[in-house]
């Protein structure tokens, strides 16, 4: 396997973030959600290292050969978008639903609207 930056970014950026989580975590006295989200991260780095040595997909779901490939990344980043926004906003309702101010969840909710109407804008432009 060559040690190409394509292949190492993504794993490189799950560990980071699970750093970043640990530390962040440990400052403001939460220690074991640290733990918990850095362990989640490295398993997810390990697996996509694992992947990148041993399965094509992953590969080209990496360095885009083909259009296919691209077309393969761009669904699978628009399906996690989905899941997350829908997470965001079922998390907002159950803060309101329970008399809390749906804080943080309704900033997360109007930037992915924001986003979505931008993207949707701009994309529509350069077609």
């Amino acid at each position: 396997m060559t040690r190409t930056p394509a292949k190492w970014s993504l794993p490189a950026f799950f560990l980071g973030f699970g750093v970043v989580c640990l530390v962040t975590a440990s400052v403001g006295g939460h220690v074991g959600i640290g733990l918990v989200v850095f362990g989640v991260m490295a398993v997810c780095g390990l697996t996509l290292l694992v992947l990148a040595h041993r399965s094509q997909s992953y590969r080209e779901a990496v360095d885009h050969p083909d259009e296919r490939s691209r077309s393969i990344n761009v669904r699978a980043l628009a399906g996690v978008g989905v899941i997350v926004t829908v997470g965001n906003m079922s998390a907002f309702i159950g803060e309101l639903a329970s008399g809390r101010s749906g804080n943080p969840y309704y900033w997360m909710v109007i930037v992915a609207g924001i986003a979505y109407t931008v993207f949707i804008m701009l994309l529509r432009r350069r077609s």
